[in-house]
């Protein structure tokens, strides 16, 4: 099993902690941003966007971080990350959508002008809407995580990563954060499990 993409990739870490979580050996290549190679037409084969990432497993190639992690999940984790009853997945599924398209756009807004833009550089118009929509969005979270201990209902699964991923920067960066105590402890829930510190608490950038 191959994983393309870089390290410190919102939607690559995604794929590695999944693996990670499931014990599963993964050779990690190194590709996107200053890797570069997203052009390279042996890339461009497996996946015709040029994004990241990208799996290979056998003679399946796979594309989409979310598709991947569902893949994982059913083929190697069923009953764990994936869970076996098709209404527990289908929260899990739920929250997996509604982080990377409910949030995606106004995480970036606020991570990319926050983290990798300068002074000089930084839309701190675009940076501060899409800190208010975080504000208001996490609540939902919060509210949810109110009732249960992960978004994926009792145990941890596939819900919780695409969220736990981008929770990492939010809760570590010095911004003012609204009080939302049960989304807080649901982020330390998983700063405890090895896998998410070895793949999503690393070096922001």
């Amino acid at each position: 099993m191959k994983v393309w993409g870089r390290k410190d990739s919102t939607n690559v870490k995604k794929v590695l902690w999944c693996a990670d979580e499931l014990g599963l050996d993964v050779e990690h290549q190194p590709l996107g941003g200053r890797y570069g190679g997203l052009d390279e037409p042996v890339y461009r084969e497996m996946n015709p966007n040029g994004l990241i990432p990208c799996l290979q497993d056998g003679d399946l190639v796979l594309w989409e971080s979310n598709a991947i992690v569902r893949y994982l999940g059913a083929q190697y984790g069923a009953g764990r990350v994936y869970a076996s009853d098709p209404k527990r997945r289908a929260g899990a599924d739920k929250w997996m959508d509604w982080a990377s398209t409910t949030l995606v756009g106004a995480y970036k807004d606020w991570f990319i002008n926050r983290v990798r833009q300068t002074a000089e550089t930084r839309d701190s118009a675009a940076m501060e809407r899409g800190l208010r929509f975080l504000r208001e969005q996490l609540a939902v979270a919060d509210q949810a995580l109110a009732s249960q201990p992960y978004l994926s209902g009792d145990d941890f699964g596939m819900g919780d990563i695409p969220l736990g991923c981008l929770s990492y920067p939010w809760f570590e960066l010095d911004d003012q954060r609204p009080d939302l105590p049960h989304l807080e402890a649901w982020y330390h829930r998983l700063a405890e499990r090895p896998a998410y510190r070895h793949r999503v608490m690393i070096e922001i950038t």
